[in-house]
This record gives C-alpha cells, sequence and structure tokens, in this order.
C-alpha cells in the first residue's frame, strides 16, 4: 500500500494529427476502492478476476471525472484503450480538434471523492507550449491561454 494518492496525466496536442492525445496514470488499488465503493461490486482491476465490464466502467468513470473544453466549448473526450504498468493502470483518451487551440480548460477530479488528499498532476504540451498543474479536491480545473 502507498501513502500517498496521486494521479499524472499528459495531454499534448498533435497538430500533424489533429488531435489532443491524454494519458492518465492512476493507482490500481485506488481506482479499485472507487469502482468498487460507485458501483457496489468487485471489480479486480488488472487481475485475472477482472470483471468482464471493468473497462467499460472505468470509461464511464474517466468521463464522468474528467473533461476539456477547447476555446471555451466543451468537448467529447474518446476513450481509447488502457495499459498495466506494475501498480498503476495507463489510461488512452483523445480529443479530435483540428483548429488552433485558443483556451484550453482540463477538469480532472479522479479519486477526490474518497481520497481528500488526492493530487492530480497535470503536464499539457499545448502550441509548443509546456505547462504543469497541481489539481486537488477544492482546485480541479487548470485553464490555459494562448
Amino acid at each position: 500500500m502507498h501513502k500517498f494518492y496521486v494521479s499524472v496525466t499528459q495531454i499534448d496536442y498533435v497538430a500533424k494529427k489533429n488531435r489532443v492525445e491524454i494519458t492518465s496514470r492512476i493507482f490500481i488499488d485506488d481506482l479499485n476502492k472507487v469502482l468498487e465503493k460507485k458501483y457496489n461490486k468487485k471489480i479486480h482491476l488488472a487481475s485475472n478476476r477482472e470483471i468482464p465490464e471493468a473497462k467499460d466502467l472505468v470509461k464511464s468513470y474517466l468521463k464522468e471525472k474528467m473533461s476539456v473544453s477547447i476555446n471555451n466549448k466543451p468537448v467529447e473526450m474518446q476513450f481509447l484503450s488502457t495499459e498495466i504498468d506494475n501498480d498503476v493502470l495507463i489510461c488512452y483518451l483523445k480529443v479530435s480538434f483540428s483548429e488552433k487551440i485558443t483556451t484550453f480548460g482540463f477538469e480532472n477530479s479522479i479519486l477526490t471523492e474518497m481520497f481528500s488528499d488526492q493530487q492530480n498532476l497535470l503536464h499539457t504540451d499545448i502550441n509548443d507550449e509546456k505547462s504543469s498543474y497541481l489539481l486537488t479536491n477544492s482546485e480541479r480545473t487548470a485553464f490555459l491561454k494562448f
């Protein structure tokens, strides 16, 4: 068991692919606890007992807890896949977007409903500008202007 609660999200705007790529790293044990409480069932993420609908539950949870707005308009994130790296679940998402980005907002409240000291680190590389933010239970949104 780890004694700190953190997730790390990397967001990159890849202009030549007309998309924003989002990669989120979340501790599996913490995500399991939150999903089990939320959906009232044992999920067993990343184990040989993982339930068949686990990926759909992760997808629904991320859609509820993370949101993106570009140029002051909400945009839909598309869930792509997950990957396991030791005790971390890596989640891959994307937003198709081909216009010039003038503003970018990102809200992340992953795991904050269970862990009040949860910290969600955000690193961005948009329009060749790199930034980092610390999102918490009380400060859930980062907003960038270009």
